[in-house]
């Protein structure tokens, strides 16, 4: 299966926490905490549709302002995810500025957060340019059982509240599921390839009915007029499998609670970013910071049934001995290699 989910750690190992995903055919990008964006060309920066923020320590939340300068004069919608108090955050930095000149910008720019809580439902608000960013409540988002969150085109999100002495969100990012064209079988009909084919897939995704009409063409131009097929008959041209899916779980102390929560968010990830601050015995000190050690990002990885681990957030304390960390984390995990 070709991947279609492409993340990228920021900053390494040891930097601030961050993970930027594309999405195969999707024009938007996903952030996942917003702390070092250096690394991010504003060609990166201004795709991000969606900026999922685990909690708002300096090093998850200080890349806030070079994003908002680059969006200044584009007419965007931006939706963040962040947990509870964060709207009041993100005002609180928005105000940070002055917007007199707001009115004289064409293009508006909307921020739209959820704040997702451990019960209840979740508050939602925005914050236009041309409302000078001040807050306007939106009808709360009811407490999703499986804790979804929202979707982004195909892709969704899902959050789990976890415990680092404040609310801190570990999130899962998935496709629903993952389609392919067998193209065996289009030589195998003598249909041809082409544009046509996208709408095929919408077609079985979204569950049309057999008599669906899908037009057939190889150019768009070709589309009005195009010879049609009813769904039934272009089904088996489809390879439908389940998405891939992606893991980000940081900052959480080491406790029965975080880990069923941490392990139910991770289940099955085919890539797992987890943080593994502190070595196997460093433990105290580990759960005194309420962080985990290495051993315990490999057991929950293990735990979770994870099949890439990408351990990350390592402690400055170990300077140079991050094959060690490394190796603790894999020896955890039941893995040959993190």
């Amino acid at each position: 299966m070709r991947p279609s989910l492409h993340p990228r750690l920021l900053n390494g190992r040891t930097g601030d926490p961050g993970v930027y995903v594309e999405a195969l055919h999707l024009p938007d990008a996903v952030l996942l905490d917003c702390g070092d964006l250096s690394s991010l060309s504003p060609r990166h920066l201004l795709r991000v549709g969606l900026v999922a923020v685990s909690h708002a320590h300096m090093d998850h939340w200080a890349g806030f302002d070079r994003l908002l300068r680059l969006l200044i004069g584009r007419e965007k919608r931006l939706r963040l995810v962040g947990p509870a108090g964060f709207a009041q955050r993100l005002f609180h930095r928005l105000q940070a500025y002055t917007w007199n000149l707001a009115n004289r910008i064409p293009a508006d720019l909307s921020f739209e957060v959820t704040e997702v809580q451990a019960a209840g439902s979740w508050p939602r608000t925005r914050f236009r340019l041309h409302g000078g960013f001040q807050p306007e409540p939106m009808p709360a988002q009811p407490a999703s059982p499986d804790g979804t969150v929202l979707h982004l085109g195909p892709l969704r999100l899902r959050a789990a509240v976890l415990d680092h002495g404040t609310p801190c969100l570990g999130f899962a990012l998935e496709e629903e599921a993952h389609l392919n064209v067998w193209r065996n079988r289009l030589a195998e009909q003598g249909l041809p390839t082409g544009p046509w084919l996208s709408a095929l897939k919408a077609a079985v995704m979204a569950g049309r009915p057999d008599d669906e009409p899908i037009p057939i063409y190889a150019r768009r131009g070709e589309a009005p007029g195009a010879p049609v097929q009813p769904l039934g008959q272009l089904r088996g041209l489809i390879g439908v499998t389940p998405g891939q899916r992606l893991a980000y779980l940081t900052d959480f102390a080491d406790l029965p609670a975080n880990r069923a929560a941490a392990i139910a968010l991770a289940r099955d990830a085919d890539i797992l970013f987890i943080e593994a601050p502190f070595a196997a015995a460093d433990a105290e000190i580990a759960l005194d910071r309420r962080h985990l050690t290495t051993r315990a990002a490999g057991e929950i990885a293990r735990a979770a049934g994870a099949r890439r681990i990408e351990p990350f957030h390592f402690s400055p304390r170990y300077a140079g001995e991050e094959e060690r960390l490394l190796a603790e984390v894999a020896q955890a995990a039941g893995h040959g290699d993190p």
